[in-house]
C-alpha cells in the first residue's frame, strides 16, 4: 500500500471541521503516583494489543476499549481530577484510593465516549481536546471502522518539545519516509499473524519537530473476524 494512501484519511479525519476531538497504555501506572507524562513516554508499541482487541468489537465498543486503556487520556483524566480537587481547596479521597481512581477515570472515560461519539467517513469516532496545559499532547482520537477490522488512535502534540531525533532514537530508522507539501512522515509497521499495524509520525520538516502521530491496525482479510 503506498504511504499516501494510509496518510489521506487519517488526515482527513485530523483536518475534518467537527473535532476529532504510552509507557504502556494498557495498564495506569500514572494512577499510583503524580509523575509528570512526557511525550516520550509514549510507545506506540503497547498500543497495538488494544487495536487489535478494539478492531474485532462493534464500534462503540472499540473505541472504549482504544480510550480506556490509552495512558494518555487516563493520565490526563487524573489531571483533570487533581485540578478539580484544588480548585475545591480540598482533599479527594478517591486520589488516595488507586482502585477507586481507576473506578472515576474509567467512567469518566466512558462518558465521553458516550456524549462524543460521531459516525462520519462510515467510521465511528470519539475526539476528545486535551485543553489543560501543559500537558505533551493536545488531542486524542480513536477511530474504528463500521464495517471494517480496522481501528486507529491518534494523537496530536501541542508544541515543538518533541523531535523527530527523538522518535529515531527510540524507534530506529524508519522503514518508510515520504514528503507532503506542509509535512514529512515516518512510519514505522509491526506485521502479526493476524494484522498489520502502522505507525505514522507527522513532522515538521522546518524543525524536525513531531506534530501528529497515528496509529492504525488492519486485521488480515484471510481471517474472518466479527
Amino acid at each position: 500500500m503506498k504511504l499516501a494512501i494510509l496518510i489521506l484519511p487519517i488526515t482527513l479525519l485530523f483536518c475534518a471541521s467537527a473535532p476529532l476531538s504510552s509507557a504502556s497504555d494498557d495498564n495506569d501506572p500514572m494512577t499510583a503516583a503524580p509523575r509528570e507524562l512526557s511525550a516520550d513516554d509514549f510507545d506506540w508499541r503497547d498500543i497495538v494489543a488494544p487495536l487489535e482487541q478494539a478492531a474485532t468489537l462493534p464500534s462503540e465498543q472499540a473505541i472504549k476499549v482504544l480510550l480506556e486503556r490509552s495512558r494518555v487520556l487516563r493520565t490526563y483524566v487524573v489531571k483533570e481530577i487533581r485540578n478539580e480537587c484544588r480548585t475545591k481547596n480540598s482533599s479527594c479521597a478517591t486520589l488516595s484510593d488507586r482502585s477507586a481512581l481507576n473506578a472515576e477515570v474509567t467512567e469518566r472515560i466512558d462518558d465521553i465516549v458516550r456524549e462524543g461519539i460521531l459516525h462520519r467517513h462510515k467510521s465511528a469516532i470519539v475526539d476528545y481536546k486535551l485543553s489543560q496545559q501543559p500537558f505533551p499532547f493536545s488531542e486524542v482520537a480513536a477511530v474504528k471502522s463500521d464495517d471494517k477490522p480496522d481501528a486507529y488512535l491518534m494523537l496530536a502534540l501541542p508544541d515543538h518539545s518533541y523531535t523527530a531525533a527523538q522518535l529515531q532514537a527510540k524507534y530506529g530508522d524508519p522503514y518508510d519516509t515520504n514528503i507532503f507539501q506542509w509535512y514529512s512522515v515516518f512510519k514505522y509497521r509491526i506485521k502479526g499473524p493476524d494484522y498489520t499495524s502502522d505507525a505514522v509520525f507527522e513532522v515538521d520538516p522546518t524543525d524536525g519537530a513531531v506534530l501528529k502521530m497515528a496509529i492504525s491496525l488492519k486485521m488480515k482479510k484471510s481471517k474472518n473476524r466479527q
